[in-house]
């Protein structure tokens, strides 16, 4: 079988496809089918922390689909009800309870329907430059890929991420969430203020509106703390996650705190919460947990950061790091860069037109990251 044109004659194609055909991963490493590796900072859009087949998570995901694969929300479960105890130990004390879902977008869905099942109110407020996932809820709370759309939900304003001004002036009682970021990925990589926080829990709680803090990217030790509101002891009263939750199963979660309240039928998900993809998340915080990721992912984001900035770039306008999520923004467009990269063996993403965002895999070895900075070097003629 050719991979390419059969995807090419098959697929309803909306992803801007690269030439490559990958066939199988260890670690921060993947292979096409003729053997040839690459250096993966993509790590499936952040999804791959804990690297590819992760012996732990494989041996997990086998032992539970030869005991039991599906097991709808109606039934209890033994296996759901670990991870459920799991999330509600590690995330930030402010949210105990958790919904479970399949992916970044659902669990964004899920945020924006129970904000205005809880206060009766159907405003909110995003950031500029923000993103939340591709479905209709959540793409009426994104600040792109709008326009093909529109008219999205009713209800949706924006403002400038870390201006407190703003926000104040845009919150008021009719609000039913403020919903941000604490790092915008697919806007650039970039970090938030812890100020801008601060006064984003003071603002919502004067006004009786919900804090969202959509950690879909930033969770699960990507940029060196277990979740990314730790760095700035953010109190969220919703908490979005995905991505790296379950080693690359899909799975999402909306852990929430005690001002939002459950009631039976007013959201559901058929696969949500199921005991295989529970069991690839439990594997995968044990993981991260045994091998101290959230550490790992300081130190080599810092030796990246240090190795990248000992010879400069004229095409380098800035960049922004935490902990192993990296953006590059450069004064021209990305794309010739990220294909000069695929061809000198790396793999990276884009973030916006003019930025090189990095995401790999956290056990990626110290070698590898000098080898991506040096890549870096020669394609940016640092």
């Amino acid at each position: 079988m050719n991979i390419r044109t059969t995807e090419q004659r098959h697929a309803f194609e909306v992803f801007p496809k690269r030439d490559l055909a990958i066939v199988r991963g260890e670690g921060a490493t993947l292979y096409d089918a003729t053997g040839r590796a690459w250096i993966d900072c993509a790590s499936g859009v952040g999804v791959a922390s804990v690297g590819h087949a992760n012996p732990t998570v494989a041996a997990a995901i086998s032992e539970q689909a030869r005991t039991l694969i599906t097991c709808p929300g109606v039934f209890y479960n033994d296996v759901r009800a670990r991870l459920l105890e799991k999330l509600a130990c590690i995330t930030p004390p402010s949210v105990s309870r958790a919904f479970l879902c399949n992916s970044g977008t659902e669990a964004n869905e899920a945020a924006i329907k129970f904000a205005m099942h809880a206060t009766g109110r159907r405003r909110f407020v995003c950031a500029m430059r923000g993103f939340h996932g591709r479905t209709m809820g959540a793409l009426s709370a994104t600040h792109k890929h709008r326009k093909a759309f529109e008219p999205l939900l009713d209800g949706f304003d924006f403002v400038p991420f870390n201006n407190v001004d703003k926000l104040r002036a845009a919150v008021s009682d009719d609000t039913a969430a403020v919903m941000v970021e604490i790092v915008q990925g697919e806007g650039g990589v970039r970090l938030g203020d812890a100020a801008f926080f601060t006064a984003a829990r003071e603002i919502c709680d004067a006004h009786g509106a919900l804090l969202i803090v959509d950690e879909v990217q930033t969770g699960f030790c990507r940029t060196g703390r277990f979740f990314a509101c730790e760095h700035h002891d953010v109190r969220p009263d919703l908490l979005c996650l995905a991505k790296a939750m379950a080693g690359g199963v899909p799975m999402g979660a909306v852990l929430v705190g005690d001002r939002v309240p459950a009631e039976v039928g007013m959201h559901g998900s058929t696969f949500g919460g199921n005991p295989l993809a529970c069991a690839a998340s439990l594997a995968t915080i044990e993981v991260m947990e045994r091998e101290g990721l959230a550490e790992q992912a300081r130190t080599k984001g810092a030796r990246f950061a240090a190795a990248f900035a000992a010879r400069t770039s004229p095409k380098v306008r800035d960049v922004r790091q935490i902990g192993l999520m990296i953006g590059i923004e450069l004064k021209e467009r990305a794309r010739p860069h990220l294909e000069a990269l695929m061809a000198r063996g790396v793999l990276a993403l884009p973030a916006g037109p003019t930025v090189i965002r990095l995401l790999p895999p956290l056990v990626i070895e110290d070698e590898a990251l000098d080898e991506v900075a040096a890549r870096l070097h020669e394609v940016l003629g640092g």
